[in-house]
């Protein structure tokens, strides 16, 4: 049912497929690089048909400097066929490519196609990717800023509801997205996965009698938890060792999860832990968008919490929604929340950005 073989491999794009010799040689075929983003995916299929086992990617980066790492393409195949044999996608059904081929969620879209032998649909990575297309899809992948710009619009919404398996990575979901998709005819999964990965290991979804706030991991997959509640994976199908995250969950009896936050967002102010992640799905009800918390140090209390909004903020409101030792102890303003490529917030650039707000007031 799906091809682990590369030297059997084909590809279909828009309609047309090709065969592995074809990216490997000098002339290209014009029909496929008729765009820069087309060219990108002939230079990931050059590089796919290659000899090398391994394929370069990159981190996004949102909690410091991206980093890159060489994969095993056999591991990513694992895991497109994962992806694919749950959602039950077949040859020939739609796919569509709108993120970027520098990272693993876009690399991974490619490889489904490659695996379970999907019509690929590539279109130029936009916070709008829906605002041009007419055609209806059987799978796309999408970062919740893709998503959430989607909505806004009731010609892309309706375009966005008729994708028949719609998987939304890279970032938190806010509820305002949840509460937008969860009467969509078709199925949307929120994921959870990272590049170490390839892409995701568990899936949330967001709509329909199965909604739930848990992730649950594929049948491969056996999670436990770290001393300090961090979440440890064992993934022998897509990884050769295991992996120790910074996401602080809760694991249930039925295996499935939910996520807490990173054990790297924790800010300890006087000895009182507290969670970013929290503090901001308690204010994103009256603050919805622009804004994100921090910290800093100080003298006092070690670090204290900081509160980076986009707009002017009524600190009454603050107040009564959150308790007490959770309240920023500053607020600052900023003209752009810092964001990685993927649409996560950039943790480090945003502390960068605070301190020098704080030392540069306008």
């Amino acid at each position: 049912m799906y091809q682990l073989d590369r030297t059997k491999q084909t590809i279909t794009i828009e309609g047309k497929t090709y065969s592995s010799d074809i990216f490997l040689g000098e002339n290209l075929p014009e029909s496929v690089s008729h765009s820069e983003f087309h060219n990108d995916l002939l230079l990931f299929l050059n590089d796919w048909f290659s000899d090398s086992p391994t394929i370069k990617v990159q981190t996004s980066g949102s909690t410091g400097i991206p980093k890159e790492m060489f994969v095993e393409k056999s591991k990513m195949m694992q895991s497109a066929q994962l992806t694919c044999s749950f959602l039950g996608l077949k040859k020939g059904d739609s796919a569509l490519l709108c993120m970027s081929l520098d990272y693993i969620a876009g690399k991974m879209v490619a490889v489904r196609a490659l695996v379970a032998e999907l019509d690929l649909y590539p279109v130029l990575p936009s916070g709008n990717p829906l605002k041009n297309i007419h055609k209806e899809f059987s799978f796309a992948a999408m970062i919740p800023l893709q998503v959430f710009n989607s909505l806004q619009s009731d010609t892309e919404k309706k375009r966005l509801s008729n994708i028949k398996n719609l998987i939304i990575g890279g970032g938190s979901i806010d509820p305002q997205i949840e509460e937008a998709v969860k009467d969509f005819p078709h199925k949307v999964y929120s994921t959870y996965g990272m590049t170490e990965t390839l892409s995701h290991i568990a899936l949330r979804r967001l709509n329909g009698k199965e909604a739930s706030d848990h992730y649950y991991p594929f049948d491969s997959v056996t999670l436990s938890l770290s001393e300090d509640n961090a979440l440890i994976i064992d993934a022998p199908l897509v990884s050769n060792e295991r992996l120790y995250t910074n996401d602080i969950v809760e694991i249930y009896e039925d295996k499935s999860f939910r996520i807490i936050g990173r054990k790297d967002n924790i800010i300890n102010s006087g000895g009182v832990k507290i969670q970013i992640e929290e503090i901001e799905a308690l204010l994103r009800p009256a603050l919805k968008n622009g804004f994100a918390i921090t910290s800093l140090p100080d003298p006092k209390f070690g670090e204290i919490v900081v509160l980076a909004t986009e707009k002017e903020i009524d600190k009454n409101i603050i107040s009564n929604l959150l308790p007490v030792y959770f309240i920023p102890k500053k607020i600052i303003k900023v003209s752009k929340i810092p964001l990685t490529e993927t649409g996560k917030i950039n943790r480090a650039a945003l502390k960068q950005l605070v301190l020098s707000e704080l030392r540069n007031p306008k």
